[in-house]
């Protein structure tokens, strides 16, 4: 593993600061130590402390106090409640046509984007560096846009891919990697086999959204299963549904939940890859954010502990490095053979070009140093949307403290966040309804945010008129949750 580069003593500092808000070692309205008493405490210059207590002044974790130093930030409280403590009648319908409102909008010219889980701008993705990769694989073979592409694709990028595994505990080969269209076919490919039309596919609630339609279109029925928003998924629950229902695959995002942010302890991973394999259930791990985890060292997959095939992984770059070039992986475990075969008949292979560029860019070990900086930056982005929310939104919303990723799952009790949905569109603002996320009304009362744009002046107004609209409804309704 390469080693990280010594950080600047400021980022340090802030780090270390940041780790003890987070853990609660340094609590919700506790003074930090002057400038110039932090600064001698430490044995560092005044510019180090200014820099890091300005870092965590954008990060919304402190507060500067007038002519008095700084404060830790209020923090919101965290969602507490699993699925199993919110039953739900289905709602299919309604979140279908609540999803194709979300998508309607976000096409407005005008409109601020809270709801795409797509990071936006160069401060997010290394675009120059991988343009330049790409201009190097056309000049080194102009004949790769001149030649079909193999079916087992960029064999560069799996090279790379098969080296990187080791980081989070997978440890695979070359010959059970197939490459896909995105994360969404790895998806689609691992599903189709080991299931046929008719079966039922274990889901976390609240689950990704897309997986909804993508089961019905192959004929599958979605059972939703207890999810805690800090440990996510419910294990002995699952073990004890098992017993009664047949289910043919489990799909789960183990590492940094989409939408709740959440990550798995590691003796829950343990738990539920042995169960898989006393069960013979397969299980399909989607990993996309587990890269963005906010801390290092990385925590392990599902598939680290997976001895005998049972968990395929599916992962791409879309969210971390060339959303634009559809590249995503799939590792099959004992399914390889058959996902291979399904991949050929589908849509055949993946362009070499665009793996190999993406190749080219890992081999020059600019990942790494691309990954660690953008960790940092979501992680200080979301911890400054949890304080925008802590100031705008009304008494008692609960939001999560993500792991990774950029994405905040908010709970507002009273307030039916598909009508404040429709009041923020009116006014050019969108962001995820919580009833997107599973088939029933459970949630609600809950919304999801995205993190990963400049926090401008828009971006910052937007937050606090969606709060005032909340504020607003709390005072006028109440809705069960």
């Amino acid at each position: 593993m390469d080693a990280p580069p010594t950080l600047p003593r400021y980022q340090q500092l802030a780090d270390e600061l940041s780790t003890a808000i987070h853990a609660g070692r340094l609590p919700s309205g506790a003074r930090l130590p002057s400038l110039r008493q932090m600064a001698q405490q430490r044995k560092v210059s005044l510019n180090t402390v200014i820099g890091a207590y300005r870092q965590l002044e954008d990060a919304g974790l402190v507060i500067p106090l007038p002519r008095s130093g700084f404060r830790v930030a209020a923090r919101l409280q965290v969602p507490r409640r699993s699925l199993r403590d919110a039953p739900s009648a289905p709602t299919a319908a309604g979140q279908q046509v609540l999803m194709a409102r979300v998508l309607a909008a976000q096409q407005r010219p005008r409109v601020l984007d809270l709801a795409f889980a797509g990071p936006r701008g160069r401060a997010f993705y290394p675009g120059v560096q991988l343009q330049r990769a790409t201009a190097q694989v056309l000049r080194r073979s102009l004949a790769t846009v001149e030649t079909y592409a193999r079916p087992d694709g960029s064999q560069a990028l799996i090279r790379q891919i098969v080296r990187r595994g080791p980081r989070m505990g997978l440890h695979t080969a070359p010959e059970r990697i197939v490459l896909t269209h995105g994360a969404m076919e790895a998806l689609q490919l691992a599903l189709r086999a080991v299931t046929e039309p008719g079966d039922a596919v274990g889901l976390e609630a609240p689950s990704y959204f897309n997986l909804y339609p993508l089961l019905a279109s192959l004929g599958l029925q979605a059972i939703e299963l207890p999810t805690h928003p800090q440990h996510g998924l419910d294990v002995e629950a699952l073990d004890a549904l098992l017993d009664t229902t047949a289910l043919a695959a489990l799909v789960v995002m183990p590492t940094v939940h989409n939408p709740l942010g959440c990550t798995m302890p590691v003796a829950a991973k343990q738990r539920l890859a042995e169960m898989a394999q006393a069960r013979r259930l397969p299980i399909i791990e989607d990993i996309v954010y587990a890269e963005l985890q906010h801390s290092e060292p990385l925590q392990p997959l599902l598939k680290a502990f997976d001895r005998d095939g049972w968990v395929m992984v599916c992962a791409g770059f879309s969210k971390t490095l060339a959303p634009d070039y559809r590249i995503g992986w799939l590792e099959g475990g004992r399914f390889i053979d058959r996902i291979a075969l399904l991949k050929f008949h589908s849509s055949g292979a993946e362009s070499r070009l665009l793996g190999d560029a993406v190749a080219a860019f890992l081999e020059a070990g600019n990942y790494e140093h691309h990954l660690r900086r953008v960790r940092r930056l979501y992680r200080e982005q979301t911890s400054k949307v949890r304080q925008l929310v802590s100031q705008h939104f009304p008494p008692g919303t609960r939001a999560t403290e993500p792991t990774g990723g950029f994405l905040l799952w908010v709970e507002i009790p009273g307030v039916d966040t598909s009508a404040l949905f429709e009041q923020a569109l009116a006014e050019d603002i969108v962001f995820m309804p919580g009833q997107v996320y599973s088939r029933g009304a459970r949630y609600r009362h809950c919304l999801r945010l995205s993190c990963c744009q400049e926090l401008d002046a828009r971006y910052t107004a937007g937050i606090a008129r969606i709060g005032a609209l909340a504020t607003a409804l709390a005072a006028s309704t109440a809705v069960p949750c």
